[in-house]
């Protein structure tokens, strides 16, 4: 099993401003709970006990997420709340957060090599906070394709051809075969954000990836390219070069939050789902429906 998971956390989120300006755009609120918050859930209910979070230091409103405050755990608690208070306080105990520093943009690839230090030499995970997934299904899929073939495991998506350049792109060796009880195929090439017209398939890479330790040689091998930034998918690409790595190709439910309307589609789902005022939220939404139409 995985314990050890990465979270690049340092970007500007340009895409969310002008309210990524004072807000970093991993604490943005899914109702009530930080989407952050909710990462963190997806890698703990894989068997996750280590998250080491890349960060920035213009960004401490990260690291103060995940500092003690007995405060806001006993206002929780007044309010009723005490499973929130409760998951809280596991930070520091039952689960380990450590940080990590890129105060340079310098990309993802140059963003995991910052966690080296901290994930030591064990397989570990990369969770891009700007994609939530539905549960964390995917990632104990992953965990069990390395610890089958003892090379790293990413997970994958079929893309429309129009969406091929937003993404890495896998070039498949081989079909589609059962393994771990997922469907998985052998890649040995990745191309980041190509031309439509030379994407090697309709695979992309989503942000969830289980590495092997090895990775970081290959990051620290890495030439930055024309903008300037390393790519996780070059060096992924080098690995593949010498031994294919795997690809489980995904359907678990997500959402790529980066965006304002992937953050609007999450929160609506969230509000629909919440256990406390779900009900009256899609009362509300039934009815503002027919207003409009």
């Amino acid at each position: 099993m995985i314990t050890t998971a990465v979270v690049p956390a340092a970007g500007m989120g340009t895409r969310m401003l002008p309210a990524t300006k004072s807000v970093p755009k991993e604490l943005l609120p899914i109702v009530e709970r930080p989407a952050l918050q909710l990462i963190v859930d997806e890698a703990v209910g894989a068997g996750v006990d280590h998250l080491v979070i890349v960060t920035s230091r213009a960004k401490p409103a990260i690291e103060h997420y995940f500092a003690t405050d007995t405060e806001v755990e006993a206002a929780l608690e007044r309010q009723g709340r005490v499973a929130a208070a409760e998951q809280l306080r596991r930070y520091g105990n039952d689960i380990r957060i450590s940080f990590s520093y890129q105060d340079q943009p310098r990309g993802l690839g140059h963003a995991v090599a910052c966690a080296r230090t901290a994930v030591g030499d064990q397989p570990f995970f990369v969770m891009l906070p700007d994609e939530l997934m539905a549960d964390s299904s995917l990632l104990l899929g992953l965990s069990r394709v390395v610890a089958d073939s003892n090379v790293g495991a990413v997970a994958l998506k079929r893309m429309p051809r129009a969406e091929l350049s937003r993404y890495g792109i896998v070039s498949p060796v081989g079909d589609e075969r059962a393994m771990c009880g997922l469907v998985a195929l052998p890649f040995v090439e990745v191309v980041e954000k190509p031309a439509i017209d030379d994407a090697p398939s309709d695979l992309a890479i989503i942000g969830r990836y289980a590495l092997t330790p090895d990775i970081f040689d290959d990051l620290d091998a890495l030439r930055p390219g024309s903008t300037g930034e390393l790519q996780l998918t070059d060096a992924l690409a080098a690995q593949a070069r010498r031994s294919p790595l795997w690809g489980v190709i995904s359907d678990v439910g997500r959402r790529d939050i980066g965006n304002p309307l992937g953050w609007l589609q999450a929160v609506v789902e969230a509000a629909i789902d919440h256990p406390d005022f779900g009900r009256d939220f899609r009362d509300w939404l039934d009815e503002r429906t027919r207003k409009d139409s």
